[in-house]
């Protein structure tokens, strides 16, 4: 394994195509290269006299002193300045350091993956401890990454991600260590406060978006208290637009368009008391909160077949090597009997109340003694979200009042994005559909769910003078987490009085790539509609998942420095007792008022345990070859907990009476898995030269063992019978510990300022992962959310006065994987986005911005990755495109103010 760095190396140097990179390389690269007027190594007189460097060089300096003096492998992001990072998303900002890649969720950077792990090997850390996230809708999977979106820029001070582990660090990210870390009272001037204003608007979400954002930082005129409150708020609409496949219910092609309702505040309050010069207390809250109401408007078109499998006349001329016809035409409109029997539209509106919460809240203390440092800390982070309602409304012909258009053309599914050529007239009024409405009762729900954890640590730091042993550290730490994810089935009255459909929709949206007009729906008119309807809510056994895990560590790490070399060596043990609670499938009959899913789930909650523990070495050591070149290795073993869907014991159901028969699959967890462990290796050489540049090159290896697979069993009897097949006819998916992954590759980064207020950084990776197959419903081998190749070509100028960066920020395809397995497993094609942003300095104390994301417009292409022998859905299938959505460029004025 050690062996590949060559192979590594050779696969580095090929020659990886970055769409439209020509123009972006030319945009970042004219920045850096105007700059070259002067000679690198002449800045070297210029360095005599120190001078404080600030703005986007002084943040990528910063950045490099943290690299350059750390012991392990750690990279950063430093804010340029108080409620000034680099980036206006959080996601976007990590995006920018070598080997980090970050997924894009509903228009923001929601999760990151480090060095070609998936995103749920990274460990997220606040200020070092764990920040509890759910998703803010039922169908998000709970795992334990965190949500970058939830958190706004403007309240971090930096970012350090730790590549290679060591002892004092918290156990849990095999990829790696992002911690956030946010500012304190004590390390700024007295009555230092900002305020900053921004407008946004986009080129699909055309309205005026606001943000605020302020900070007051204060403290005593002895310097023993302080006390520090930011803040930060936004309110806009998010829209998604393109095509969406259902290939598998009557061949659909469906253009739809996501609107959410979005609102994100978070305020951060932090307290410093320091009575003695030796002892110091703090205390921290902080509380995030991210609104999303949302509507997911689709329009079906029927083009295969319709639902129940009657011929619409629709002629095939092409079927893909997987079997699925993938280009077809409609020639005529049929009408033989309404909905069932036609080619006539349908379309749906699915509405989300939806919201998420994260609070956090740390007390900790600090007394340095005679050749001893003593920290502790104590607190807990919560979280809420899931669907507090979920709401379907249905729009077809066969139920009285509507005259639905229909679908005539051709559907052509042969690339990697659909293209929909109609014949006939595909827009929609309220003309179209029934002059009052109810909602579909089957969809009425509701899915809560709950994170909790609480910690407390304790570390204490002693001098040494052995030799080249200069410290020894050692803490403990203890976890208790508890998860609760639950369901909700409402029941409508039998005699609930539609609604107007003036009343539910006002406007028209644009639905899909192509823009076919429809009534825009009203959210809030269609959940009053609902809730005045609700007879009551039905508890769902089957929903249920619970889970508490208890996690206690010790460890003990030196510290040594010596004549041209340093470094720590140490251990960490570990151990975790997990218990899961769920309602098992023992043939309990339904009693009167039981949710139908919950047929043969047994009335009372039964609880599994499971425990493990481990030891977990590490070493880094670097070498100063010269003042300006550091040798740097490192070795270590690191461990990943499973995912809590995984460690779930509940049976979850997922197809079950949908309409759709054969898709119905049975989820089982284990509570019992182990974590994946990885032994892992650095070895890298850094040469900095001038102020804040830098060359690096680094070779990484991690090999995987006691990965988290998947088990499918076909044609399975679980005692249920679905009412859409009329069988007892299950796949049944388990999840086990098998088999082993391994991840390598390398790092090439580049930092360099000029004389003249120009300069570059530029950054390449290139991560080899390969894992087990058998993980995944798609089995293939690669690591969720995992580029092969990711880049970011960044060039600025700066002077007192103005500033300016153009950012290509590119990574080559990767897997998505979506529970349930029905939504899926899908290849996310190669994706690159071009960023500016301008800056003006109009006084010492007031500063304007624009900024510009995704200039290019970028669209978010997905496509089916698997072969049709593993059962998953034919949008699934390899070659078949299953998403493309409209990429949209973001414009942000901005304004802020420093006193």
């Amino acid at each position: 394994m050690y062996n590949k760095l060559s192979d590594a190396i050779k696969a580095a140097n090929y020659s990886f195509a970055l769409r439209k990179t020509v123009a972006v390389a030319g945009t970042a690269a004219t920045l850096a290269l105007m700059g070259m007027t002067s000679q690198v190594h002449a800045q070297a007189a210029a360095e005599a006299e120190e001078i404080t460097v600030t703005g986007i060089r002084g943040a990528l300096k910063n950045a490099v002193d943290i690299k350059r003096n750390a012991t392990a492998i750690v990279d950063a992001v430093s804010a340029e300045d108080v409620g000034k990072l680099p980036d206006s998303d959080v996601g976007q900002s990590l995006g920018r350091i070598p080997g980090i890649t970050v997924a894009r969720s509903f228009g923001q950077g929601a999760s990151v993956s480090i060095r070609g792990a998936a995103p749920q090997m990274t460990l997220v850390q606040l200020n070092g401890h764990s920040v509890a996230s759910t998703g803010w809708f039922d169908q998000v999977p709970v795992d334990r990454s965190f949500n970058y979106s939830m958190l706004p820029s403007e309240l971090i001070g930096g970012m350090e991600v730790y590549k290679s582990s060591q002892a004092d660090l918290a156990e849990g990210g095999i990829g790696g260590t992002v911690n956030v870390k946010t500012r304190k009272p004590l390390d700024l001037d007295s009555g230092e406060a900002f305020v900053g204003v921004k407008a946004g608007t986009g080129t699909i979400a055309d309205d005026i978006t606001p943000e605020l954002s302020g900070l007051y930082s204060w403290k005593n005129e002895g310097e023993t208290f302080g006390i520090l409150v930011a803040g930060a708020t936004v309110e806009g609409d998010y829209i998604r637009r393109g095509d969406e496949t259902d290939v598998g219910w009557s061949s659909a092609v469906v253009p739809s368009t996501f609107i959410q309702e979005r609102e994100r505040t978070a305020l951060n309050v932090t307290a410093q008391f320091k009575p003695t010069e030796n002892l110091e207390f703090g205390a921290q809250i902080l509380t995030m909160k991210l609104v999303g109401d949302n509507t997911n408007n689709g329009l079906y078109l029927f083009a295969g077949a319709t639902p129940w499998g009657l011929s619409n006349g629709a002629v095939c001329g092409h079927t893909n090597s997987n079997g699925v016809c993938d280009k077809y035409t409609v020639p005529s409109k049929i009408a033989t009997g309404g909905w069932g029997s036609d080619t006539s539209l349908f379309g749906q509106t699915w509405g989300r109340k939806a919201e998420m919460t994260s609070d956090s809240y740390d007390f900790n203390a600090a007394y340095t003694g005679d050749g001893f440092k003593a920290t502790a800390s104590i607190g807990k982070t919560e979280s809420d979200g899931g669907s507090a309602l979920t709401l379907n409304y249905s729009y077809f012909n066969g139920v009285a009042g509507f005259n639905m258009p229909h679908f005539t053309g051709t559907v052509d599914a042969t690339g990697k994005q659909i293209k929909i050529t109609p014949t006939s007239d595909l827009n929609q009024s309220l003309n179209n559909y029934a002059k009052s409405l109810n909602p579909e009762g089957w969809a009425v729900q509701r899915g809560p769910v709950s994170d909790e954890e609480s910690y407390g640590q304790f570390d204490i730091d002693f001098d040494l003078d052995l030799g080249a042993i200069k410290s020894f550290k050692v803490g403990v730490r203890t976890t208790d987490n508890d998860l609760v994810k639950e369901g909700y089935k409402g029941i409508l009255k039998d005699n609930m009085t539609p609604t107007a459909a003036t009343e539910l929709f006002g406007g028209s949206i644009e639905l899909g790539n192509e823009g076919y007009k429809a009534p825009k729906p009203k959210l809030d008119a269609m959940v009053n509609a609902v809730m005045g309807g609700l007879d009551r809510w039905i508890y769902q056994r089957s929903a249920y998942k619970a889970l508490n895990e208890k996690n206690n560590s010790v460890y003990g790490m030196f510290t040594f420095e010596a004549e041209g070399v340093k470094g720590n060596f140490g251990l960490r043990y570990v151990e975790t007792e997990a218990t899961s609670s769920s309602y098992k499938i023992d043939g309990t009959p339904l009693a009167t008022g039981d949710f139908d899913g919950d047929k043969y789930y047994s009335k009372s909650r039964s609880n599994d345990k499971a425990s493990y523990h481990d030891v977990l070495p590490s070493v880094n050591v670097s070498f100063d070859l010269t003042d300006e070149l550091v040798l740097r290795a490192t070795a270590s073993q690191a461990i990943n907990r499973p995912s809590y869907d995984n460690m779930f014991t509940a049976a979850t159901q997922v197809g079950y009476q949908d309409t759709i028969a054969g898709n119905e699959t049975l989820v089982t967890g284990n509570v019992g898995l182990k974590p994946m462990k990885s032994s892992q290796a650095d070895l890298g050489l850094e040469y900095y030269y001038g102020d804040g540049n830098l060359v690096s090159v680094t070779y990484f290896v991690k090999d995987i063992s006691n990965f988290v697979t998947s088990s499918n069993s076909f044609h399975q009897s679980i005692g249920l019978v679905s009412p859409d097949s009329k069988k007892d006819d299950w796949t049944v998916t388990k999840y086990v510990n098998a088999g082993g992954g391994e991840i390598d590759g390398l790092e090439l980064q580049w930092n360099h300022a000029f004389g003249n207020g120009f300069g570059t950084s530029i950054n390449y990776t290139y991560a080899n992962g390969t894992a087990p197959a058998v993980s995944y419903a798609d089995n293939i081998n690669v690591f969720t959310e995992s580029s092969k190749n990711s880049a970011n070509l960044v060039g600025y100028w700066e002077n007192d006065t103005f500033s300016a960066r153009a950012a290509y920020n590119w990574r080559s395809k990767y897997m998505v994987r979506e529970m349930p397995f029905y939504y899926g497993n899908r290849w996310h094609d190669a994706f690159g986005t071009l960023d500016l942003s301008f800056g003006w300095h109009v006084t010492e104390n007031i500063n304007v911005t624009l900024e510009a994301t995704n200039v290019l417009e970028e669209d978010d292409i997905q496509y089916g990755a698997a072969d049709k022998s593993t059962g998953l859905k034919k949008d699934l299938y390899a070659g078949y495109p299953a998403w493309s959505f409209k990429g949209e460029a973001r414009y942000v004025l901005g304004a802020n103010f420093k006193f």
